[in-house]
């Protein structure tokens, strides 16, 4: 290694966004290896607004691998980081820069010390998909600090050994998680079906109805399943095979009712799997109900669907129209039903792309008051209202893969000191 021993500091800084399945990722037949049981389909979400930003830093004057998530320290001990970073260690190739007169060669990343640090711009296990994002951007920037020629297939079989999901987050737009039959799950990696400028009327809206940790993990609440549920079994070899083939058509197609129609089955079927688990998962609550309870209504009343719904392992909805028209259509009814609390700013309650709330035509709290009941409300002077029952709502579109932060100023960790800023 030249340059002075120990007076440098090498890093690199990712965005990469999270993704949120369509065709649910539920049950391992692998646990060390993280091989799940059926193949699954995502859409991946726009990084501006849900995304997780990781900086990685080499340098001889670090004793030890250590990192940071959201500001605090946390142990890298755990099994999943360190075959991350096993794995990407052992892809690395020679590395130079020349203005800071550093040269590693290949060899030289067995004994070098790494630092992270991770932040999520959206809640951490909430049912968002932290860590998916979280994993496949530690490495991706891994890969682009240690030169990794590997492409993004080959790298989302290394972030799906820290969190299942985090495969799919390699790539931007429609992405399929095959399954693979390989007992080492080389072939196990996640593929594009489709860019993010393939179907790009699409809009998302997410109702983040609790940003809490959920009690049950999805890694915990997996296990159960495949030990105890006899649904998920059979979902896994009679219903998914046939899903996955309709919706990659759904998909080529821009056909939305059949998108919708298996989005919303498939997140039934996810939840229904929970709940035949012993002892039983309860991963949504009343509003998500209540929620889906909106949307039914609204599809049947339409009769086509204008909106799909999935929930992940947590409460918050994730709501995909089929255009920007209907997503300002859909804002209104959600913000009819679930207005923010009394005192509160507009602007906070709506994040992400705010453009939609004057397509909406809802700028104040004084537009929201007025809104009325739904033209599908049968009847509508017995209509309720749940103020505060939703925490936030998030205004997103499809989005693409993660991307390398050449702005110094975007990174998390000091060139100087490799330590948080």
């Amino acid at each position: 290694m030249a340059a002075e021993q120990g007076q440098w500091v090498l890093m690199a800084t990712a965005r990469s966004p999270t993704n949120i399945a369509v065709i649910k990722y539920w049950g391992k037949r692998d646990e060390a290896l993280i091989l799940p049981i059926n193949e699954s389909i995502s859409i991946t979400l726009d990084p501006e607004h849900l995304s997780a930003t990781t900086t990685v830093a080499v340098s001889p004057s670090f004793d030890r691998d250590r990192m940071w998530l959201n500001g605090k320290e946390i142990s890298l001990d755990g099994g999943r980081f360190q075959s991350c970073l096993r794995e990407i260690r052992r892809r690395a190739e020679d590395v130079e820069d020349e203005k800071k007169g550093i040269h590693i060669r290949k060899e030289d990343w067995e004994r070098l010390n790494v630092h992270i640090a991770s932040y999520n711009n959206f809640p951490t296990a909430a049912g968002l998909a932290s860590s998916a994002a979280g994993f496949a951007c530690l490495a991706f920037s891994l890969a682009k600090l240690m030169n990794v020629k590997e492409d993004c297939g080959e790298l989302s079989a290394i972030a799906r050994r820290g969190s299942g999901s985090a495969c799919r987050s390699l790539f931007g737009g429609f992405v399929k998680w095959t399954m693979g039959n390989a007992a080492d799950g080389s072939d196990s990696i996640a593929v594009q079906l489709a860019s993010e400028t393939h179907w790009d009327d699409l809009v998302v809206i997410i109702a983040v109805v609790s940003s809490r940790q959920k009690e049950t993990s999805s890694t915990s609440g997996m296990r159960e399943s495949v030990e105890t549920s006899s649904l998920l079994h059979y979902r896994a070899k009679e219903v998914v095979p046939s899903r996955i083939l309709q919706m990659e058509n759904a998909i080529s197609c821009r056909d939305f009712a059949t998108f919708a129609k298996l989005t919303c089955a498939d997140s039934n079927q996810f939840h229904a799997v929970c709940l035949d688990t012993s002892p039983p998962i309860f991963y949504m609550n009343d509003t998500s109900h209540r929620i889906i309870n909106l949307v039914e209504k609204w599809n049947q009343f339409e009769g086509a669907p204008q909106v799909a719904y999935t929930f992940d392992a947590g409460p918050n909805a994730v709501l995909i129209a089929k255009n920007r028209k209907t997503a300002s259509l859909l804002l209104q009814r959600l913000l009819f039903y679930f207005p923010p609390p009394s005192g509160s700013e507009l602007t906070s309650y709506l994040l992400g792309d705010k453009s939609i709330l004057q397509e909406s035509g809802v700028q104040s709290m004084k537009d929201v008051e007025a809104l009325q009941p739904p033209l599908e409300t049968k009847d509508k002077t017995m209509v309720q209202r749940y103020a505060g029952d939703v925490s936030y709502f998030i205004c997103t579109k499809i989005g693409r893969g993660p991307t390398l932060l050449a702005d110094e100023g975007q990174a998390l960790l000091s060139s100087e000191t490799g330590l948080p800023k």
